[in-house]
């Protein structure tokens, strides 16, 4: 089916699209303020080298969140406002679903425990087991310090994510053992997520394509901002 997907939840800018015949076509580039910027520049190129227009898409893909404030406020309006012109649905896909079937392509992982660096000293993260109908949610989306992740019940959990390079240090011990598995929520997996999440109801009107917030404090104070810095 023809897809657009895209994702400006990190400091990466991901933009892909598929065609009906499969062929796809992406984009990387810098996420974070510039992906205002530059997100509908790279959507509309990767379309006219497909030979599509938004009109011919089955749905537009966007990861909703958790992430960045800045970064979930243009894909929400990018999917909105194209959707709404081209009368077409949009897909919200959770960025932490999106990094626990990154690892699951890359390296098999089928318990993941999904990370996202969240600022402000914490993480995002929730815990998926992919069975034969795809992934299940094993424990919900939730933010916290690196030091409060802990493990749901079983063997063969893996963590993945992007937090590893800036919290390494701060995971708890009982997870030292577990592989490690660098992922993030690129468009690419949000196609292949597509499928199944279609077929399940999940599209939604564009004036639905909003947001998934799991905390309303986006920034520090000064004041909290000295007291990390102190530490």
């Amino acid at each position: 089916m023809n897809l657009l997907a895209f994702d400006t939840s990190t400091e990466r800018l991901s933009v892909a699209v598929q065609r009906a015949d499969g062929e796809r076509f992406a984009h990387a580039g810098a996420g974070g303020a510039q992906a205002s910027a530059a997100l509908i520049p790279a959507v509309l190129a990767l379309l006219a080298q497909a030979g599509l227009g938004l009109g011919d898409l089955r749905a537009i893909v966007f990861g909703r969140g958790p992430g960045s404030f800045t970064g979930l406020r243009t894909a929400c309006s990018v999917a909105q406002g194209l959707a709404w012109g081209a009368e077409r649905p949009v897909l919200p896909v959770d960025t932490l679903l999106a990094v626990a079937e990154a690892a699951r392509q890359s390296h098999g992982a089928t318990r993941v425990l999904a990370l996202l660096d969240a600022r402000m000293g914490e993480v995002y993260r929730a815990a998926y087991v992919h069975e034969s109908a795809g992934w299940r949610t094993q424990a919900d989306i939730q933010v916290g310090a690196p030091e409060t992740l802990a493990l749901p019940p079983g063997e063969g959990w893996a963590l993945a994510g992007n937090v590893f390079a800036g919290y390494a240090e701060r995971l708890p011990a009982a997870l030292a053992g577990l592989p490690r598995i660098e992922a993030w929520p690129e468009a690419g997996v949000l196609l292949d997520l597509a499928p199944t999440l279609l077929a399940a109801g999940q599209a939604l009107p564009a004036t639905q394509a909003l947001p998934l917030y799991i905390r309303d404090k986006v920034a520090l104070t000064t004041a909290e901002r000295e007291r990390h810095g102190a530490a």
